[in-house]
């Protein structure tokens, strides 16, 4: 590989870099009306001087660290707290995570503003390897207002610039399957996320004193299946890259049409969602929509702050335009989070089952991440994955076949990364991060020809994340 190959940009990516500096830009110079949200201590974490609302449960003290921690916010009922403790749809980090979010209002609505981008340079090993400089971002704003004494309502927007910063519909990712581009299937490789990520109404009533309900729409939403999808998920914060089994676990994160009832009573929360089942096709600048034909239901629960688990089952109608039958899913996870003197210190373990009504197969992954920061500048991560795939060779039938026949059609593989992150104070509003990380991998022998005997696969990243100190 020569140095003309690694560094350089092809014209039609480089002309994509633009718009990553402009929305990183916009992040950096945040209007001044956010700088009242925070007051930070001396440790650089949120303090919590402002009072919080009376009356609600243990669940909803647990959680007051994450969304009120020193903010200035009004009107707040305890569904206010439950809506503006949420990540993506209704799923939910640990309430001991402080989240990185600017909050304020605006009159008597409660806003709060998240976003984070990554510039990576990707660079893997072994005959189906690839390199690339490409960027994955993201951009989150909730707007907040109560609805009588026991009511809240919530209106939520997620954005991306993706569809731009990511040519030619993926980035590298050695093992990666589960989408489609242009009627060819992605292969070690990721899809980019959509224009719109997210864009939801969510309305939650407190029944009693340990007891609420919540309804959710949302043309593009998450509904009740997984656990917290990896770019919303505090122990995969400082990872650039989707892991290798998320179209096990977490890939209905930006799904159609989605309808979601819940009821939570003291630490357990129960939800059933409706949503249209099929992956976003290749135009990821619209909203395309289609009939209500998935289901799924889920169980949560929080015995302390620190702890959050889920367990969730569902059916997803024909998820693959290229693969026939539909997908009949199966989550559980545990998330543990706890304060340390550089921040938080987070860690998740999922696991997640597809079982094909076409093929018949039982399709496992599992997945260990954790982020450490050592010190407040200094950050160490690392996530192990064993997955088992049955698409590596989807694009290429005849191998497909061959290895049918001699060794079967599916293989286990194994992801395991490492990483650091140094924090450098550049923007008074942006946390700003320089990183890397290394993967290695394992898998059969039979397809070791195909992908080398050790293929190794590393990044090179600069992170942006919207930081709500003052």
């Amino acid at each position: 590989m020569t140095w003309e190959e690694v560094f350089p940009l092809p014209i039609r990516e480089a002309a994509r870099v633009p718009l990553l500096l402009s929305f990183l830009g916009a992040l950096a110079s945040w209007p001044g009306a956010a700088q009242d949200a925070y007051a930070s201590d001396d440790a650089g974490q949120p303090s919590q001087a402002n009072s919080v609302p009376s009356g609600k449960t243990d669940r909803d003290l647990s959680a007051t660290g994450a969304a009120t921690s020193g903010m200035n916010m009004v009107d707040m009922t305890p569904a206010s707290i439950f809506l503006m403790n949420l990540a993506s749809g209704t799923s939910e980090n640990a309430p001991a995570w402080p989240m990185p979010m600017i909050m304020t209002h605006f009159g008597s609505w409660n806003t709060m503003f998240m976003g984070q981008g990554l510039l990576i340079d990707t660079q893997q090993s072994g005959p189906r390897g690839g390199d690339k400089l490409y960027s994955t971002n993201w951009f989150m704003a909730w707007a907040e207002h109560r609805v009588g004494s026991r009511g809240a309502f919530n209106a939520d927007l997620m954005l991306s610039l993706e569809p731009a910063t990511i040519t030619a519909e993926r980035y590298p990712l050695l093992f990666q399957t589960g989408e489609t581009a242009y009627g060819k299937p992605i292969v070690d490789g990721q899809h980019p996320h959509n224009l719109i990520m997210g864009l939801g109404l969510h309305y939650a009533y407190q029944l009693g004193e340990n007891t609420s309900v919540d309804a959710y729409f949302a043309p593009v939403g998450d509904p009740a299946l997984g656990p917290v999808a990896f770019p919303h998920r505090a122990s995969a914060m400082e990872l650039p890259e989707a892991p290798i089994s998320h179209h096990w676990q977490d890939s209905t994160h930006i799904s159609d049409e989605v309808v979601t009832l819940g009821i939570a009573h003291n630490k357990l929360r129960l939800e059933a969602s409706g949503f249209h089942g099929s992956e976003p096709g290749e135009n990821r600048w619209t909203i395309q929509g289609g009939p209500i034909n998935s289901w799924a239901t889920r169980l949560w629960f929080f015995p302390t702050k620190h702890w959050a688990a889920q367990v969730s089952f569902g059916r997803i109608a024909h998820p693959e335009a290229l693969e026939p039958g539909d997908q009949v899913r199966l989550t559980a996870s545990l998330q543990y989070i706890t304060p340390v003197p550089g921040g938080s210190w987070a860690s998740t373990f999922v696991w997640g089952r597809n079982h094909d009504t076409a093929t018949l197969r039982n399709l496992n992954a599992y997945l260990i991440e954790s982020v450490v920061p050592v010190t407040r500048r200094n950050i160490i991560t690392g996530s192990a994955e064993l997955v088992d795939k049955d698409e590596l060779f989807a694009g290429l039938p005849e191998i497909e076949q061959r290895l049918d026949v001699l060794y079967g059609s599916t293989f286990r593989i194994g992801a395991y990364t490492v990483g650091y992150t140094r924090d450098i104070a550049l923007f008074r509003f942006v946390e700003t991060g320089v990183g890397a990380n290394l993967s290695v991998y394992s898998m059969p022998d039979a397809i070791k020809p195909y992908y080398g005997s050790r293929p190794v696969g590393g990044n090179i990243f600069v992170r942006f994340r919207l930081k709500p100190t003052g």
